[in-house]
């Protein structure tokens, strides 16, 4: 089965071919980042709108990759949420129009499910079941992942998602649009012993989040910096700053992924979304795993943020268990908030 996946969820454009015999063929993806960096974060509007540009290129050139013509694919998974309607609307609509056109069958797909099975695509995929967390700029949840469609949430954050904590907290410090990578860099130069910034819910005893507190903490520690603005602050004082967050955002997760490891009694752990690809993150839970004696699988850095290809894999892997899950019926509906627990199996 050969599976065309439409990732249009935000900011990114993203087109793959799955098969479910050779794996991944080709795939293309367009990031909106330099369009939206002057305006300090993405701006719906003009993030639908370069979605309409970009997508027939890139399926152009994502069939090209693999030396196919659009009539040889089985079917179209394309993201229905959650996410900024107007992005979602435009890759639902594409999705939906190829697949009347070409009398393929269509299947939405979760986006954070495209992130939760993304590791899946690696050279060593984890079995089932595993604990996963997944940390985007809009998401931060421990689930436990009993096969596809089985997923048990743990915890959740209750305020700000771990990503926009990292992005909030490096627009604090002038860093510009992505925070997140520019902050994570920025702490490899800091003090670690600077600043001691919270950890919020460290020890609360269950596998909840909060972060709105932590960026709250960033910004009183900058204004109380002898009331200097921040074009003023020194860049060793930015790095001291940024690492202080980077460690506090950093053990919190990493304590609350061994405590649902423990919990659970489970050995594998997968981490998903954008803030996986974060190297401190990774450091502190290939550690945490060597001393305690689990393994941690984390997505390829190109599958981290935002792609076709798990959205098509996502969809490939419904397909296999109920290939009725993919209709000829091509009217649609986007669902922009869309919490993952409400997936059941397939």
């Amino acid at each position: 089965m050969i599976v065309l996946g439409v990732e249009s969820s935000c900011d990114e454009t993203g087109l793959a071919l799955y098969d479910t015999q050779r794996g991944l063929l080709s795939h293309a993806l367009h990031s909106q980042v330099a369009m939206h960096e002057e305006y300090g974060g993405v701006v719906p509007e003009l993030a639908s709108r370069d979605h309409i540009r970009r997508a027939i290129p890139l399926l152009e050139h994502t069939l090209a990759g693999a030396g196919m013509k659009l009539s040889d694919i089985d079917a179209i998974a394309y993201t229905q949420g959650p996410g900024l309607a107007g992005a979602l609307l435009v890759g639902s609509s594409i999705a939906c129009a190829l697949g009347l056109a070409t009398d393929k069958p269509v299947i939405g797909v979760h986006h954070l499910e495209g992130h939760l099975l993304s590791p899946l695509l690696a050279s060593e995929p984890p079995a089932f079941p595993f604990i996963a967390l997944l940390v985007s700029g809009g998401h931060t949840q421990l689930m436990r992942v009993d096969g596809v469609g089985q997923y048990t949430l743990l915890g959740e954050t209750l305020d700000d998602a771990a990503g926009e904590a990292f992005d909030k907290s490096a627009k604090l410090l002038g860093l510009g649009y992505p925070g997140g990578p520019a902050i994570s860099r920025l702490a490899e130069f800091g003090d670690p012993n600077a600043y001691k910034l919270p950890r919020p819910m460290l020890h609360s005893k269950d596998f909840n989040f909060s972060f709105s507190g932590l960026k709250t903490a960033v910004l009183t520690v900058v204004k109380n910096h002898e009331e200097k603005v921040i074009a003023n602050i020194c860049e060793q004082d930015k790095a001291d700053i940024a690492r202080g967050f980077v460690d506090a955002i950093v053990d919190v997760l990493t304590a609350k992924c061994v405590s649902a490891i423990r919990h659970t009694g489970l050995k594998r752990l997968v981490i998903a979304g954008g803030v996986g690809a974060n190297s401190q993150l990774r450091a502190s839970l290939n550690a945490a795993a060597a001393k305690k004696k689990f393994k941690v699988f984390y997505p390829e850095l190109e599958f981290c943020t935002d792609n076709g290809a798990m959205i098509a894999f996502a969809g490939a892997m419904r397909l296999q268990i109920n290939p009725d899950a993919a209709k000829k019926d091509y009217s649609f509906n986007v669902r922009p908030r869309w919490a993952l627990d409400e997936i059941r199996d397939v």
